[in-house]
């Protein structure tokens, strides 16, 4: 499988570089520009924006055209934002910042659909879908020092031009190989445009299909538990055990490596599981686990109960992803462009959410109080997992 979907991964793991770039030499780039960092990371907020914007809005459309299409188009706008960032200017900055949020988001969900619909089963499309989801936490992890050993040789600037090529040859490939019929997917591009539902009926079509709606929701309040989680880690590990950020960068390496193993394994996991119903009892064990860990890390007090609790949180969250995008993969049919879209949106609602909900929990009860919060977003959300399994089993009646 691997493969034959090599050019979709490593179009994912692209997708990931060039806010990896804008992080790691944030302070650089504000020398270069003469803003300050405070300003300048408050920029990457806009990527936010435009993604739950452009995905929302353009998320119908996913499944009018051809998905590889659709990926191109993203990957021309990324190469577009990444020059556009190696200017260096504010105000360019700002541009890059906006163009590779609307560009994720439609490259994203078209590159998950688009492996998905290469396989004829539903098991085989879910377990696509999910190793370009593990692909991209896999880059997550390893994206940093990636950056930053070409960077060595020819500034964060090159690596900025370096993304506009890879993002431009990729957006050619998908244009010229990638064009063709999708063999034997049953979601393909055989059907034509009038048999396709319009803009409007698309989110109703969806909104009526069992379960979907519940799916959505945990997975916008999971994403928004686990990056607000992430965003107080550093300094929980630093305050509470003394860690360097150096050593901290160990504890970073695990959680990464955690949820790439846990995300790539329940992949493998549901590919052979054809009842939704099981689908849905994991991803509910999933969350449990993963909100018993997190209050647990938040409130353990031994460096060596935390690190285990890390990983499992990591693992927890991971599968519940996987759970998420197999299920919508699996009930959507040829609205799963659609729904993949409306989900990449929800999750970049959920980053900012998780970010305000811990940092909220922080200043009215410290670590305990972030613990509550981001715990109260994962409890809801294993109430909405309930929700969409119950809604599955009654459909299935």
């Amino acid at each position: 499988m691997a493969r034959e979907l090599w050019p979709f991964m490593l179009a994912s793991a692209v997708g990931l570089v060039p806010f990896t770039i804008y992080s790691t030499f944030l302070v650089s780039i504000a020398e270069v520009s003469e803003g300050s960092v405070a300003a300048l990371g408050q920029l990457r907020g806009l990527g936010g924006l435009a993604a739950l914007a452009v995905g929302t809005a353009l998320a119908p459309f996913i499944d009018r055209v051809r998905k590889e299409r659709a990926a191109a188009a993203g990957l021309v706008v990324l190469a577009v934002s990444a020059a556009l960032g190696a200017g260096g200017e504010f105000l360019l900055l700002a541009a890059f910042c906006l163009l590779v949020g609307g560009g994720t988001a439609v490259l994203n969900p078209a590159l998950t659909a688009a492996a998905a619909d290469r396989f004829s089963s539903e098991a085989a499309a879910g377990r696509a879908a999910t190793l370009i989801t593990a692909t991209q936490s896999f880059t997550a992890l390893l994206a940093a020092p990636l950056v930053a050993l070409p960077a060595m040789v020819w500034g964060w600037q090159g690596d900025l031009w370096a993304v506009t090529a890879l993002c431009s040859g990729l957006a050619l490939y998908f244009l010229l190989r990638l064009g063709r019929r999708a063999p034997g997917g049953p979601h393909g591009d055989e059907e034509t445009q009038q048999d396709r539902p319009g803009y409007l009926a698309s989110f109703r079509l969806l909104a009526g299909l069992p379960g979907v709606i519940p799916l959505l929701c945990v997975a916008m309040l999971r994403t928004a538990a686990f990056m607000g989680y992430l965003a107080y880690l550093a300094a929980f590990y630093d305050e509470r055990f003394g860690l360097t950020p150096s050593t901290f960068a160990l504890v970073w390496t695990l959680s990464g490596a955690s949820f790439f193993v846990g995300n790539l394994l329940a992949g493998r996991l549901l590919s052979a599981d054809r009842h939704t119903a099981s689908t849905d009892r994991l991803m509910t064990i999933a969350l449990f686990v993963a909100l018993v860990a997190l209050v647990g890390v938040f409130l353990s007090r031994s460096l060596y109960v935390a690190l285990p609790l890390t990983a499992m949180i990591g693992v927890g969250h991971a599968t519940v992803a996987a759970c998420v995008t197999t299920s919508l993969v699996r009930r959507c049919g040829n609205l799963r462009g659609t729904a993949l879209s409306i989900n990449a949106a929800g999750m970049s609602f959920g980053v900012f959410l998780g970010a305000g909900a811990g940092g909220i929990g922080l200043a009215a009860g410290g670590y305990p109080g972030t613990a509550a919060a981001l715990g109260g977003l994962t409890l809801v959300a294993l109430v909405f997992a309930r929700l969409a399994g119950r809604s599955a089993a009654t459909a299935g009646k």
